[in-house]
This record gives structure tokens, C-alpha cells and sequence, in this order.
């Protein structure tokens, strides 16, 4: 058995990418009431979206979305292939994103899903996966797949297969810390080591 270690150029950050399916609908599952509720954004402005974007992602270093060119945010935003909901708490506050995409023929990509940081661990993320499932498996759809990072939540993976998924595929990718341009505040995401 070899290793070997492929050295990150001061001001990156390296996160290994896991990519999931599901081939199959699951069968029910109990629902435990929560005191949430979905809410379809149909066509959110790009300021509306990052906002609700970085609170649920800031922490763990998401900031695809805050990069990209604003024309090409909205294309996505505005696509009717793709379906965007914000999860809301009893006062109405945005407290989650899911992504749903279809634009792919017969299969939806879960493109984001996830909860504030504030919210995890305590059962609601298994509530958003049934909402999500329950959404993304319609008729003509034969694949539904995710993909996380190690730029996630730790337990993130784990829940992905507990919820039905197969991990297919890995890679490892490289980007530029956000946190040393600016985008992102420098004390988010304490467990990716901040070098520049």
C-alpha cells in the first residue's frame, strides 16, 4: 500500500468532494411533527438568495454562490428546472435552503440542503431529507444524487447514507480560501486551518 502527500499551495484549501445517488424512491418513513415548514422561492433575487445562502453555509466555508457572476446566479435562480425553497421557523424566519435541480433529464441533484448551524443534531435535517425526497421523486425521475465535502458539517456524509444514499465517487479539490479575500469572515469554519 503507497500514500503520498500532495502539498496545498499557501492561501488554498483542499476539501475531498463525495458524490451520492439514489436509485430508488424509499418507502415512507414516520414523519416526527417539527415546527417548520418549506416555502417555495420561485425565482429569488440574487441578494435575497446569498443572504439566505451564507447563514446556512458561512460556517462551513459554502461560498460557491457568493463568487459566481451575478448573470449567472440568476440563470440558475430563474431556471424552471430548478426548484428553490426556504425552510422557515414559526415566526417565518429563513432558517434553511434546499436546491432542488432537474435540468438534467430523469434526475434531480439536490444542489444545496442544509439548516443554520444552530439547528443541527437535533432532528430537523431528517425532516428537510423527507421533504426533499418527497419532492425530488416524481414521475420520469430514475436518479436523485448529493455531493458533500469536507468543507461540510462532519456528520454530514454519515446522514447522507443513513438517509438511503450511495456514495459513487470521490475527488479532491482545490480552491482559494475565501477567508483570506474578504468574502468570508476569517473566524468561520475554525476546524479547516486558516494559512496564508
Amino acid at each position: 500500500m503507497s500514500s503520498r502527500f500532495l502539498p496545498v499551495e499557501r492561501g488554498q484549501i483542499a476539501t475531498i468532494v463525495t458524490h451520492l445517488e439514489m436509485r430508488n424512491r424509499p418507502g415512507p418513513r414516520p414523519v416526527r411533527p417539527v415546527p417548520l415548514r418549506l416555502k417555495r422561492w420561485k425565482a429569488p433575487d440574487n441578494d435575497k438568495y446569498r443572504t439566505l445562502y451564507r447563514r446556512v453555509g458561512e460556517p462551513w466555508l459554502w461560498f460557491s454562490r457568493l463568487v459566481m457572476a451575478d448573470a449567472a446566479l440568476a440563470a440558475i435562480l430563474t431556471d424552471p428546472a430548478v426548484e428553490i425553497f426556504a425552510v422557515l421557523d414559526p415566526k417565518g424566519i429563513e432558517i434553511g435552503l434546499l436546491e432542488l435541480d432537474f435540468r438534467q433529464p430523469s434526475q434531480c441533484e439536490i444542489a444545496f440542503f442544509g439548516l443554520i448551524p444552530q439547528l443541527t443534531g437535533q432532528g430537523f435535517g431528517s425532516w428537510l431529507m423527507g421533504q426533499a425526497l418527497g419532492l425530488a421523486w416524481r414521475a420520469g425521475i430514475e436518479r436523485v444524487w448529493v455531493h458533500t465535502c469536507t468543507l461540510d458539517d462532519p456528520r454530514a456524509l454519515g446522514f447522507y447514507i443513513a438517509q438511503g444514499f450511495a456514495a459513487t465517487g470521490r475527488e479532491i479539490e482545490l480552491l482559494d480560501d475565501p477567508r483570506l479575500t474578504g468574502l468570508i469572515p476569517k473566524d468561520c469554519a475554525p476546524h479547516v486551518p486558516l494559512i496564508g
